[in-house]
């Protein structure tokens, strides 16, 4: 069963932390925003009642997500 990720315990800051980093910075906000819409997408993508992508468009999903999250980590330092 495919389940969400915690950017929490992913890249280990505490919600407070990401909270007031985010009410700080309009563009780390759209980002969680964005990471959090693909995670959903991934996740149903995922589901095995789900009618799915294929195989590379559910890849190419992961991989925009891991770059958002990369751009999030970086912003949360």
């Amino acid at each position: 069963m495919p389940v969400s990720h915690d950017l929490c315990q992913d890249l280990n800051y505490t919600k407070d932390h990401i909270q007031k980093k985010r009410s700080e910075d309009p563009r780390l906000n759209s980002l969680l925003q964005k990471y959090s819409e693909l995670d959903a997408e991934v996740v149903e993508a995922e589901k095995p009642t789900s009618a799915g992508l294929s195989g590379v468009a559910l890849e190419a999903l992961k991989k925009k997500r891991l770059l958002i999250k990369d751009e999030i980590a970086q912003r949360l330092q």
